[in-house]
């Protein structure tokens, strides 16, 4: 599965990740490929394990690790906002059942779009 090849584990994304980013957005814009609700998600999982880590919170710096520890994340988190006219675009379909994501999801894709770099 594409998945163990882009992420480390539940909670952090591979080295990989970042690379496979610019594929997957424009993947995902095709609107008839069969996977694209899979391409979706994984975007989302991306932008989602991809979000800063507060230094100053013990419990997510156990989870997830330190910023500074974990490069990749910033990596993705430049890339999908060097491609946020593409999923803006994915973003503007709506929400399910005629669209493709989420409020939830929507939102996370969102605050992507525009990354926050936080201290760690």
């Amino acid at each position: 599965m594409l998945e163990n090849v882009l992420m480390n584990s539940v909670f952090h994304v591979s080295a990989v990740m970042p690379t496979a980013l610019p594929f997957l957005i424009r993947l995902a814009a095709v609107p008839d490929i069969a996977v694209r609700p899979d391409l979706v998600g994984l975007l989302v999982i991306a932008a989602e394990l991809s979000s800063p880590v507060d230094a100053d919170d013990e419990r997510q710096v156990l989870m997830f690790g330190k910023d500074s520890d974990h490069p990749e994340r910033a990596w993705c988190r430049d890339v999908l906002a060097a491609h946020a006219p593409a999923l803006r675009a994915l973003l503007d379909e709506g929400p399910p059942p005629g669209g493709l994501i989420g409020a939830d999801d929507r939102d996370c894709l969102l605050r992507a779009l525009e990354p926050q770099r936080g201290p760690s």
